[in-house]
């Protein structure tokens, strides 16, 4: 889906229009991936646009760059703050929000130690990921023959741009294959998490979500999803599953800023009940919570203006 422009991007500390927001064709991160980046998005509320756990995605962004070694010339509250002016600069009710921080021109080679981090937030409007009608339908997956980085090969903990070239390797033999998304396989054949999404199965009544030592990433929107569950009384855990598990679940769904909540439908060609009672129950919950319309999950939406 082409990107729809909005009016303003923010770079460096001031917002620029959108068509001069641009970098050299030298800049580092272009030629080795040493970028990091959140996935964030804003949604319409009584009172506003509202960013879902802003703060918190923004920690994540600083927790990715000092994995990488890479400082970033703001704070945290500097850049929460010039996310919530990018929002506002939109115009518009709810949208997607992308930061990005990455290493600038001025230096080239595998060392990074003399570059300069640059930071850009940018803001557009964009459906779920996986579909619209992807909780009610749900999304066929298959499990990639593309293996989920080891910790010691490439930080899965980090939310780093040269990670997500094994993503869209995963992505894209899925989609060739007639398949909406792909499922990736830790080092030791356990389920790691989806190409852009953790994942949820249901076994023995129980939720189950796949361990960081699995190489899943330690996803904002399922914390809000598990919290979401056991908040409705259900059982759920963090622990390994195989993909035998997926096969003979009871209900599975992802989750993710992008894809919001997803059922599936099959894996591998193997049916699995959808949508599942439990999927349907938390998606209806979460998709109020994002619009600010729980009180308890209130203090998850930070207002744009």
């Amino acid at each position: 889906m082409p990107i729809q422009t909005t009016p303003k991007i923010w770079m460096n500390g001031e917002l620029v229009d959108w068509d001069k927001a641009q970098v050299h064709v030298l800049t580092h991160t272009l030629h080795y991936g040493t970028g990091v980046f959140e996935g964030i998005r804003a949604y319409p509320t009584d009172n506003g646009p509202a960013v879902f756990r802003l703060t918190e995605h923004i920690k994540r962004l600083f927790n990715s760059a000092h994995i990488m070694g890479m400082e970033i010339p703001y704070t945290v509250d500097e850049l929460v703050q010039a996310t919530k002016e990018t929002v506002a600069s939109t115009g518009l009710p709810g949208c997607y929000v992308r930061p990005l921080a990455y290493y600038g021109y001025g230096e080239m080679g595998l060392n990074t130690l003399p570059c300069r981090t640059d930071v850009a937030i940018a803001c557009w409007p964009w459906g779920a990921y996986l579909g619209d009608d992807a909780v009610s339908k749900g999304v066929r997956m298959k499990i990639s023959s593309w293996t989920r980085h080891d910790h010691n090969t490439m930080p899965p903990a980090a939310k780093t741009v040269g990670n997500y070239v094994n993503s869209s390797l995963a992505k894209v033999e899925a989609l060739k294959a007639g398949y909406d998304e792909a499922i990736m396989l830790a080092p030791n054949g356990l389920i790691a998490e989806c190409t852009g999404e953790n994942i949820f199965a249901v076994r023995n009544d129980i939720i189950i979500t796949p361990p960081l030592s699995a190489g899943a990433l330690e996803g904002i929107t399922q914390n809000s999803v598990m919290t979401i569950a056991r908040d409705q009384g259900y059982d759920v855990r963090v622990d390994n599953l195989a993909r035998s598990d997926l096969y003979i679940a009871e209900e599975i769904f992802v989750c993710g800023t992008a894809a919001e909540i997803s059922s599936v439908n099959s894996v591998d060609d193997r049916a699995v009940p959808c949508p599942g009672p439990k999927t349907k129950v938390i998606a209806e919950i979460y998709l109020d919570a994002v619009k600010g319309k729980v009180d308890k999950y209130k203090h998850w939406c930070e207002l744009a203006v």
